[in-house]
């Protein structure tokens, strides 16, 4: 049997195999050469002390033991191709995630999504970037893979409540993804990688009989005696099924607006919003280790800060070290800020959302939106920052001492965010209540990392799309509508998930609980 141990080395000794594997041997004083292999079950960075510790769990398997390399694979799909159908709305990690369980439950995925393929994605994502146009079918939010395809692939949950993160962790690196997202504490594919392995997924759908129908947009849910008949296109087309799973994402509105108009029973969710920040990663690195180079063993410091402002909860969200700042609007006359880290982290800024929860009642001035009413909340800031920014992608931008003071910046440095910047008092974006608890915290934050709130770093607005401003409600156990038959909420758009694994994790649920009914 391996000898399973917990401990704690310096990075160089992580970083290297025989160096691990010397200081093993002492620790379970045997030589070097008895120990045939380690395996690494777990790694964490501990920087709470000067001298940074790696945690780690490891298997330790000696000579003589059995040990054999194991290899993680798909499960046995089957030809569904002439099986009962299912449409599935929505590419993201909701929609193929629900298309892949129902391949492997027997039934067939139709799977709709109003964007492109990962690869046409590209050419639409380059025209917001330099030529500011957006296109509202295909951008950061819309299209193959969703949200996270270019917006990093962080793949951290703290939804292990909610299902078996092991089993989409496992499923994406039987589609290529490194092994190394099954060991880290915080594991992440990166935008240049994801794409891959997104396709490579649609492929093994389409390989075993499922349907995947790009730049097709759901304009009409077909009903009958409050029971889902099938969808209508934007060309007109209709789809039957009496199966649907809507896994639109949270920025779809028009299939909000769309259940509004059809009185199919939804509510205004409360969620958060405010600025994505961006300091040198440096400088990150420097207030998370505690020195002032991290060296080749270490990976660019990421943090995680939350506080309590005038009651309301303010904190880090969706950090990208050695990331870039992105335009993620989804209509034109609307800016929006995400962030995204390649796989290797390694460019040279760090940036984080920090944003502020809402409460319902904040969207008191848009409730004759009824439900809608958080959705126009959002988009009247996405909207008042367009127009104070240029009417362009540009968006308004200040440095955070200056923000803190109420002052406008006198000039903005080039900042990784590629549509460019313009100088605006950032008070203006905001309801002044949402201002002046942003100042606030900045400065909260600036005494727990010291070195925080400094004028180098830019704060650009809005991060406004964190989460879905809309709840579909569902019933907990069947997972389907309260009031329509055979429609299935999932994921981050109906307000279930919050990132890829949970969103992954609730599509699976939704085609385990079709193929239950239909037992």
């Amino acid at each position: 049997m391996p000898r399973e141990l917990l401990l704690q080395v310096t990075p160089e000794i992580a970083a290297n195999e025989l160096l691990l594997k010397d200081y093993l041997s002492k620790q379970i004083k045997v030589s070097p050469q008895e120990i045939q292999h380690v395996s690494i079950l777990k790694r964490s960075i501990d920087a709470r002390q000067k001298a940074i510790k790696i945690n780690l769990k490891v298997f330790i398997y000696l000579k003589g033991e059995p040990f054999q390399e194991s290899k993680i694979e798909l499960p046995v799909y089957k030809d569904v191709s002439k099986s009962q159908e299912v449409i599935v709305v929505g590419a993201g990690p909701a929609g193929l995630f629900a298309a892949l369980q129902l391949v492997e439950l027997g039934l067939k995925p139709i799977v709709i999504e109003r964007g492109k393929d990962v690869r046409g994605r590209r050419r639409d994502l380059k025209a917001i970037n330099r030529e500011h146009i957006v296109n509202e079918d295909s951008n950061y939010c819309f299209g193959e893979g969703g949200a996270g395809t270019y917006s990093d692939g962080k793949l951290y949950t703290r939804s292990k409540k909610r299902g078996d993160v092991t089993r989409i962790l496992e499923l994406l690196v039987a589609f290529g993804a490194s092994e190394d997202i099954l060991v880290e504490a915080h594991p992440h594919i990166g935008t240049n990688k994801l794409p891959k392995i997104i396709e490579d997924i649609r492929n093994k759908i389409i390989e075993f009989g499922g349907q995947v129908l790009f730049d097709t947009r759901v304009t009409d849910i077909l009903l009958k005696n409050n029971e889902v008949e099938g969808i209508v296109t934007q060309n007109g087309d209709t789809i039957l099924a009496n199966k649907l799973i809507l896994a639109t994402g949270h920025s779809a509105r028009d299939i909000f607006e769309l259940l509004d108009k059809k009185k199919i029973f939804i509510e205004a969710k409360p969620f958060a919003l405010g600025v994505r920040a961006e300091h040198s990663q440096q400088l990150i690195d420097s207030i998370q280790y505690s020195c002032d180079y991290r060296g080749e063993h270490l990976p660019p410091a990421p943090y995680s800060i939350v506080k309590q402002v005038n009651g309301r909860g303010m904190y880090s969200f969706c950090m990208c070290p050695g990331g870039v700042i992105a335009p993620c609007a989804t209509s034109p006359g609307e800016v929006v800020t995400n962030g995204w880290s390649p796989s290797k982290r390694d460019q040279a800024t760090a940036n984080s959302g920090i944003v502020i929860e809402l409460k319902l009642e904040d969207f008191k001035p848009f409730a004759k939106f009824g439900a809608l009413a958080g959705m126009e909340f959002q988009k009247s800031i996405e909207q008042k920052a367009w127009h104070l920014a240029g009417r362009t992608q540009k968006v308004p931008a200040q440095r955070m001492i200056d923000f803190t003071q109420n002052k406008v910046s006198a000039d903005i440095p080039k900042t990784s965010y590629v549509p460019g910047t313009t100088s605006v008092e950032m008070g203006q974006v905001f309801p002044g209540f949402l201002s002046q608890i942003l100042r606030e915290g900045f400065k909260e934050f600036g005494k727990s990392m010291r070195g925080y709130l400094t004028n180098e770093a830019i704060l650009h607005a809005p991060e406004s799309r964190t989460s879905s401003p809309v709840r579909i409600p569902r019933d907990p156990i069947t997972y389907e509508h309260l009031q329509i038959k055979g429609l299935y909420p999932c994921g981050e758009g109906a307000g279930y998930a919050g990132g890829i694994i949970s969103a992954a994790i609730d599509g699976e649920k939704c085609a385990l609980m079709i193929a239950e009914t239909l037992k």
